[in-house]
């Protein structure tokens, strides 16, 4: 696709050329943010100062011109006036437009109108924007092209600008979070030869030199486990992860995901880590334990509850534990694959994702899920069925997944092989990870939370693609 520019700015461009100007100007030193400029006014009043920041607004009035340069942090108006600059430079003031990036320099005062204004002596063209801003400054409104063109998207709607410093914000707290209690942040492979960790499918690609197929991850807990075993007791990871499955207003194919293990914990030590860890984010990133959600209020005010598995599916479906006849029917009527033949507790799972999680406004910890859901989880001991598992809940949809880790080699690689079932599907047994185990890895307990609908929750935003830059979309030439 070939890009239409706007004749007239085109022209403009012809003239700064003509007239010896970089349109695409250089480095440009000593520019002071705008909000210190505004805020430290009374103290700056008369002096010369530096600025610099896209064209938000231009209104010419003949011999002088009202703007607005607007930077990472507000916008100030600037004054160009012919007496002031004289007719040679302002003849190349009159070749700017809205969307122009500038540099300017001048004295900081006030208008006759009171309001603060650079009053420009000289300033420097550093980018001739060749396409009108959005919608005349007033924002893309299209939720396609909002995410298609995040760069426009965010220079013309603050509220979007300030959405996503709000999820540096959150990100960052939790680093320091979790730095603050001992833990370290980790690295491990985002290309892997068998993909673990989850069960979801993986994005396969192929490494020349070795004549390989790799794994981009599905998850990275195997090699944060590794970690454990090396002697590494509390270690994170907030990581990229890709999964080959749908895109909807909650998944896209690469989300990011925090991943923490905790040495000699459990899962009743995570519920404690993940309730204070967001909580924190509420009430001190983001100023109130009590957060909206769409039509819902969100109160983050620990403690939370921590409801059973099988009670939630009795409270809302009616179905008991054991009952596999009530699960294999309540599943035929959801019209769920393999209602006749899966095993009833992933049938379990199924029905309590369809029929019970929205109704749970939350926050709450859902507990104790059946262990054949759960491969990689050490067993209750008063309750050998069930698995020291929780998910956490939030306005209907899931945030956060932890266990009490299995530690012991033998059962894991019985479960591992139970899982994968086939003779010829056993390769995809990490057997590496099987012999990490049995060099012996503590009792420990891991969590992984998903930044993306945490931030959705933190920010009231109805879609993933709200708060992800630059969420899948399909090729614009598709469209």
């Amino acid at each position: 696709m070939v890009l239409e520019y706007e004749d007239f700015r085109l022209r403009k461009l012809e003239e700064l050329r003509r007239l010896g100007i970089d349109a695409y100007g250089r480095r440009f030193d000593g520019a002071v943010p705008v909000r210190e400029l505004l805020d430290g006014f009374e103290q700056r009043q008369g002096e010369t100062v530096r600025a610099a920041g896209r064209i938000a607004t231009l209104r010419a009035m003949g011999k002088a011109t009202f703007a607005h340069i607007k930077d990472r942090t507000g916008q100030i108006q600037v004054f160009f006036q012919l007496n002031r600059l004289g007719p040679e430079v302002f003849h190349v003031h009159e070749q700017l437009e809205p969307g122009d990036i500038v540099g300017v320099e001048g004295e900081l005062t006030r208008t006759r109108t009171g309001e603060v204004t650079i009053f420009v002596d000289e300033f420097v063209v550093l980018a001739k924007a060749l396409l009108n801003p959005p919608e005349k400054w007033h924002g893309l409104r299209d939720v396609e092209k909002r995410c298609r063109q995040r760069y426009a998207d965010l220079f013309s709607n603050d509220d979007v600008a300030a959405g996503f410093r709000r999820r540096i914000e959150i990100v960052a707290a939790i680093r320091t979070y979790l730095q603050e209690r001992g833990f370290l942040e980790v690295e491990t492979p985002m290309m892997q030869v068998i993909p673990g960790g989850a069960a979801a499918r993986p994005f396969r690609t192929h490494h020349n030199a070795l004549d390989i197929d790799l794994y981009l991850r599905i998850a990275p807990e195997l090699y944060l486990k590794r970690l454990l075993v090396g002697g590494m007791e509390r270690v994170f990871e907030m990581n990229r992860n890709f999964r080959n499955e749908g895109i909807s207003t909650r998944h896209n194919p690469e989300y990011t995901m925090l991943e923490a293990y905790q040495a000699y914990a459990d899962y009743r030590s995570m519920m404690d880590l993940t309730e204070g860890l967001i909580s924190h984010l509420a009430g001190d990133v983001c100023g109130s334990l009590r957060q909206t959600f769409g039509e819902r209020e969100v109160d983050f005010t620990p403690p939370w509850p921590r409801r059973p598995f099988w009670s939630l599916l009795e409270e809302h479906v009616g179905i008991r534990r054991g009952e596999v006849g009530a699960i294999r029917a309540q599943a035929g009527r959801l019209e769920l694959e393999g209602a006749a033949t899966q095993h009833p507790d992933w049938l379990a799972m199924q029905i309590l994702d369809k029929c019970v999680e929205d109704r749970l406004a939350g926050p709450v910890f859902v507990v104790d899920y059946p262990k054949t859901v759960c491969p990689l989880t050490k067993a209750r001991p008063d309750d050998p069925e069930l698995a020291e598992r929780f998910e956490l809940m939030v306005a209907g949809m899931e945030v956060a997944n932890a266990y009490t880790e299995l530690n012991d080699p033998r059962e894991q690689e019985r479960r591992f092989l139970e899982q994968v079932g086939h003779e010829e599907e056993r390769e995809r047994v990490d057997r590496d990870f099987l012999r990490a185990l049995a060099y012996g890895m503590p009792p420990a307990g891991g969590v992984g939370i998903g930044i993306d609908r945490l931030v959705m929750l933190l920010t009231n935003s109805a879609s993933i693609r709200e708060v992800i830059l630059f969420p899948l979309l399909r090729p614009e030439e598709d469209l």
